[in-house]
């Protein structure tokens, strides 16, 4: 008998969401993480749930539909981590025809089965708040709805989940070879200590990495499914006082995003380069930090350059090769690849996927390989349409009631604070505080409000484990520490590790 029944590596959106609906079902799971949850790509998206409103161009009506059909779903199901967002899109004549983007977004909102967002409107840019910062020639424009997301700590509630539902989370783990016989039979190596386990079926969730698992652990010949594509984005400091969002038509064709972010700053992603060699090593190249601040430049009053970027990040998308010639041409739908010779373990290999649809992808996962299950183990039903995450056990828009819930037992805490701890944890700040009646308890601070209390929790619950995991995954409060801080931190973690 084998020690699992689902080993899935990679700790990723999909990885994660896959462990989630496989515990849920009664399965006993197994996820192996190299890193830390959330490491690569899952963390540096563009944090949006959206449908895709670029992909209609490109006729994936079906792709769109499913992504649309998504978001409510996710903001019900975190509410604490999902938020409605506006975007504004500036018609220009000279990119795509005025009649063409209305009738892209009559579909967009005929397809996307809304009860909670509103549907499009059209602005005056001249008289409406919107149109302030942009440039005088933008007089009209379009505004519709999607998300954002915080797209590390979605992950991180993911396998959370799944651990509390009886999942074997382990990060900092790589699997070393994975040997098929009729079950398969993995050694994994953590910090130099080696350990074997069985599962009866494996999944391959690891993105970008996906070829180099099948090629160095299955010792297989990857198939060449993959196709990396890197997207960039920078920070820089807020550009304008509304909480809307842009999407920009740039000269090229592409569209790009200016997002408020972390209530001080603007996010500006992406774009669409074809991507070799080391995921983890990807990073915004000057060309394309200066792409994106052109397309800032062509469309707001006020200019940025590179020096006014506070962060830029890349991460690499592992799309299915559908023979498209160019990077923004290629399918965003994901792929289920399962291999199932006779008389040996089954493998599904994951290619693709977007974070809007990591939860869709994650029952059609388990749909495919429920067979591979005892007859006297058949799982249970989809079930996580309607299950929130850890805490987001309150309605869709009770933010503001948890904000004075909290506020109300907790009197010493700053408002900022209280707003920060309830988007990131929901209910869950109740046991992030579970200790902490007076402001003393909180403990050392490690710049701006970060203090021992949360970073202990983080540690015992969240598989916090290094001042990055903290800073940049658990939260982006990287963005407002110093290296004193931030070392400051890391000597903290690694005290109350031993």
């Amino acid at each position: 008998m084998a020690d699992f029944d689902l080993a899935i590596i990679g700790g990723g959106i999909n990885g994660a969401g896959i462990a989630r609906d496989a515990a849920g079902r009664g399965l006993k799971v197994l996820l192996i993480e190299q890193n830390d949850l959330a490491s690569g790509t899952s963390s540096a998206s563009s944090k949006l749930i959206h449908g895709g409103l670029r992909y209609l161009e490109h006729g994936a009506f079906r792709l769109v539909r499913a992504a649309l059909g998504e978001r409510e779903v996710l903001l019900r199901m975190a509410p604490h981590l999902i938020r409605p967002l506006r975007f504004v899109l500036p018609v220009d004549a000279a990119s795509r025809s005025p009649a063409l983007l209305r009738l892209g977004l009559f579909v967009y909102d005929l397809l996307g089965r809304r009860t909670i967002l509103p549907g499009t409107r059209t602005l005056d840019l001249i008289t409406d708040a919107a149109g302030q910062p942009l440039k005088q020639h933008f007089h009209y424009g379009y505004e519709y709805s999607d998300c954002f997301a915080d797209d590390a700590r979605l992950v991180v509630l993911n396998a959370v989940d799944a651990a509390e539902r009886g999942a074997s989370i382990r990060t900092r783990t790589r699997c070393v070879r994975a040997e098929r016989t009729d079950i398969w039979r993995l050694v994994l190596n953590r910090r130099g200590e080696r350990s074997d386990v069985t599962a009866r079926v494996l999944v391959n969730a690891t993105g970008a990495w996906a070829e180099t698992v099948i090629e160095d652990a299955l010792r297989q010949p990857p198939p060449h499914r993959l196709r990396l594509d890197k997207g960039s984005h920078i920070v820089v400091r807020r550009l304008y006082n509304h909480d809307r969002a842009y999407i920009l038509q740039a000269a090229d064709g592409r569209v790009v995003f200016a997002i408020p972010f972390q209530r001080d700053f603007t996010l500006i992603g992406t774009t669409d380069r074809s991507f070799s060699g080391d995921p983890g090593a990807a990073v915004p190249t000057q060309e394309e930090i200066d792409y994106l601040c052109g397309v800032i430049n062509s469309h707001f009053r006020a200019s940025i350059v590179g020096a006014d970027v506070v962060w830029a990040f890349a991460g690499v998308r592992a799309l299915y090769d559908d023979g498209s010639r160019n990077p923004q041409d290629v399918g965003r739908n994901y792929v289920l690849a399962l291999d199932r010779r006779s008389r040996k373990a089954p493998l599904l290999t994951v290619y693709g996927g977007k974070l809007t649809t990591f939860r869709r992808l994650a029952e059609d996962a388990l749909a495919r390989l429920g067979r591979f299950f005892p007859r006297a183990q058949r799982i249970a039903r989809p079930w996580t349409a309607t299950a929130p995450l850890p805490g987001g056990n309150f309605n869709y828009d009770g933010l503001p009631l948890l904000f004075e819930r909290v506020r109300h037992k907790w009197r010493f805490l700053a408002d900022d604070h209280i707003r920060r701890l309830t988007s990131a944890y929901g209910t869950r700040v109740d046991a992030v505080l579970s200790k902490v009646s007076k402001a003393e308890d909180l403990g050392p601070r490690f710049g701006a409000d970060l203090t021992a209390a949360e970073v202990r929790y983080l540690m015992a619950a969240e598989w916090a484990l290094t001042a990055d995991d903290v800073l940049w995954r658990r939260s982006k409060l990287g963005l407002r520490v110093t290296e004193t801080d931030r070392t400051a931190l890391e000597d903290f973690m690694k005290a109350e590790r031993h």
